[in-house]
């Protein structure tokens, strides 16, 4: 029973074991959740005190599923005589309909019973096991159950009703029923949520949308947001399933900020359901060929967040970019600095990033004019807080030691960054990646510079940066009896000497020298880094490598995506193409629908992909990979007001046709087909 089922509108979404139950736990977390609040932790249906078993689960729509149950395990020898459909709806709200079948010849008595509880935890309290501080209260008023929390200011809300009798108690409700032969009875629960601001109104209620939607109006949005996207016609299936799942993932992922009340992409169920700076901004970078419109949201959202002054708690610095927010109690009590938290070292870099492709791509010019002080900013920065040592190279050190992240790279675990024997570095560390990013940064930001902003001066001055910037690391991060850049610099400037995925993103800033390009592509599909499925985070020679260790030897498709990218770049197809391959070939494990991370065991020894424990699914940035690699495959590329399509589709993939690209040039379409390695040369 521990595969989780999910439903999910925006903020607001439910997971639950295959039964539909809800249990409290710390290491199966399930519940109803909304913005960063558990509201229900005990959802338990039993019949005549008997759990019940699944026959079969519906759960195609992201907002609604239903669940066929029976009580006792089914067998071939006994025919169940009852059986009890569950179809459950969410959009901001949460919605069950119950419906009991009597099979017998003759009228039967049921006892129908709903245990309900609530332990109103911050996502922060389940994953670390904290106690609350504040008191729930139950009530029972005639046809209603509510569950109160109150601490100080912080007032969170739960009503329970039923559309059938039920006899209502503080722990739950029961239903006494008599059906008839062949019979069958029916009721609606309606689970409300409220999250009560400091005047006593549901915040919610303030947002365009009201913060509740019926299961029509989702219906509506996320078909109306998916027939925008391009067509895809392929010979090649688990891209087409790939595709069609990741539209319908991004498309429940939007929810609507309250900080803005504008929509924006989550990160990730269960646990990332707000805004991330980095994953938004990859996200952003995979979906903008397909849905541009999604793109201006996050870059406004982060330009408006972005940092103003020194704070400690909250990593915060001038010019920085956030890493995270978060509404929860943890974080409005100044327990966790999430309010926002400013702990990672790479959004920075990456916003200018992304608001120069977004202008290459559509032409809104009137957005980078809007945001050149806070692209000035985000620039600045790196030459500034960002070099922490004076090096002229990007470094991270929490400034909060008791709360703060230690890694804040986009492998932000505590063991991802370590040298090849399994050692740790000491703080600051500069990874390699990090420098790449501030390359790219500065190279788009002299674009802008010179051609939207009027200042060619400044412009001359970020390039001039940018070259001394690739000279000087091509010469201290390489590492030259092993032919590879080292993942980072430890604070006495030493290599952190550990193979790993990094050096994919190297390729995709264009930092790496030439002529080393078709060294470092080597490692990336040889046979230390590359599983067969993908790229491995850390190289399975390497000290810490562990094939399901979360950055030290798993697979993850949005690394993997911007990897081929950077391959790409450098004119490697073919490695990139075996990149897709692999991605697209897992995704079939997945019904489509590529996790956060799977398993670095080799291809050829468990024959499938074994997914992560624990990994988020659905993932924005992983649902986002298939259109990247589309992006790869296809050969996408803006030039001025034309859109370069360059295709080289792998081997075994046939047609490969998208119609209806959005972007500066109106509408075009991309046609590819399968070719043979020598159709195209490898490198430039």
């Amino acid at each position: 029973m521990k595969e989780r089922i999910s439903i999910l509108d925006g903020n607001t979404f439910l997971v639950s074991d295959r039964r539909g139950d809800i249990e409290p736990s710390f290491d199966f977390p399930t519940g109803l959740f909304s913005f960063d609040t558990r509201f229900i932790s005990t959802w338990l249906l039993t019949l005549n005190g008997q759990r019940l078993h699944p026959l079969s689960i519906d759960d195609s729509m992201s907002y609604r599923t239903r669940f066929f149950l029976v009580p006792g395990e089914p067998t071939h020898y006994l025919d169940a005589k009852v059986s009890v459909i569950r179809s459950r709806s969410i959009g901001g709200s949460f919605d069950e309909e119950l419906t009991l079948l009597n099979h017998s010849g003759q009228e039967v008595e049921f006892t129908l019973r709903v245990d309900i509880g609530s332990d109103f935890a911050d996502l922060f309290e389940i994953k670390h096991q904290r106690q609350k501080k504040g008191r729930t209260t139950p009530t029972v008023s005639g046809d209603r159950l509510r569950l109160t929390y109150r601490r100080e200011g912080f007032h969170r809300e739960v009503v329970v009703t039923s559309t059938a009798p039920a006899d209502f108690d503080q722990e739950g409700l029961t239903y006494r029923l008599r059906v008839g032969p062949h019979g069958e009875w029916t009721t609606q629960l309606h689970v409300e949520t409220s999250i009560f601001g400091a005047r006593g109104e549901d915040i919610r209620a303030t947002l365009p949308l009201g913060g509740h939607r019926s299961v029509a109006a989702i219906h509506a949005e996320q078909n109306e947001l998916i027939e925008r996207a391009p067509k895809l016609g392929c010979d090649c299936q688990p891209l087409a399933g790939a595709y069609r799942r990741s539209l319908n993932d991004l498309a429940a992922l939007r929810y609507e900020s309250i900080a803005l009340g504008v929509r924006l992409l989550a990160a990730g169920l269960p646990w990332f359901m707000t805004l991330f700076g980095r994953d938004s901004i990859f996200t952003s970078l995979q979906v903008l060929p397909f849905l541009p419109e999604l793109v201006p949201p996050t870059i406004l959202m982060l330009a408006g967040l972005q940092g103003s002054r020194l704070d400690d708690f909250r990593d915060e610095e001038p010019g920085k970019i956030l890493h995270e927010l978060r509404y929860g109690e943890t974080a409005g009590f100044q327990e966790q600095p999430h309010s926002p938290y400013y702990g990672s070292a790479d959004t920075t870099a990456l916003f200018v990033i992304l608001l120069d492709e977004y202008e290459r791509w559509t032409g809104d010019a009137k957005l980078v004019r809007q945001l050149e002080q806070e692209a000035r900013g985000a620039l600045g920065w790196l030459d500034s807080y960002g070099d922490l040592l004076g090096t002229g190279y990007v470094w991270y050190m929490t400034r909060n030691p008791e709360t703060g992240l230690a890694n804040q790279c986009w492998k932000d675990s505590w063991d991802s960054i370590s040298y090849s024997d399994g050692r740790l570095p000491p703080f600051p560390r500069a990874t390699c990646e990090l420098q790449g990013y501030a390359y790219d940064a500065k190279l788009r930001g002299a674009r802008l510079a010179r051609k939207y902003w009027n200042d060619p001066a400044y412009a001359e001055r970020l390039e001039r940066e940018a070259a001394a910037l690739k000279e000087r690391f091509n010469r201290d991060f390489w590492i030259p009896d092993r032919e590879y850049y080292a993942l980072a610099l430890d604070p006495d400037g030493r290599h952190v000497d550990a193979l790993s995925s990094n050096i994919g993103h190297l390729l995709w800033s264009g930092i790496v020298d030439e002529s080393r390009a078709a060294t470092v592509a080597g490692h990336l599909l040889g046979p230390r880094l590359f599983s067969g499925w993908g790229v491995r985070t850390l190289a399975d020679d390497q000290g810490r490598y562990n094939p399901i260790g979360y950055h030290v030897g798993t697979v993850w498709p949005f690394d993997n995506s911007i990897i081929a990218w950077g391959l790409w770049k450098y004119g490697f197809r073919d490695e990139a193409g075996q990149i897709c391959e692999g991605m697209l070939s897992a995704s079939r494990y997945f019904d489509g629908r590529l996790p956060e991370a799977f398993a670095g065991y080799e291809r050829g020894l468990t024959d499938y992909p074994v997914e992560y424990p624990t990994a988020c699914s659905p993932q924005a940035w992983s649902a986002g990979t298939p259109l990247l690699l589309l992006r790869v495959m296809l050969g996408l590329e803006p030039q001025g007001e034309h859109l370069i399509i360059d295709p080289a589709v792998p081997g075994g993939m046939g047609r490969v046709e998208l119609l209806d690209i959005p972007g500066r040039w109106g509408r075009v379409d991309a046609l590819g087909r399968s070719r043979t390695p020598h159709d195209h040369p490898r490198g430039h």
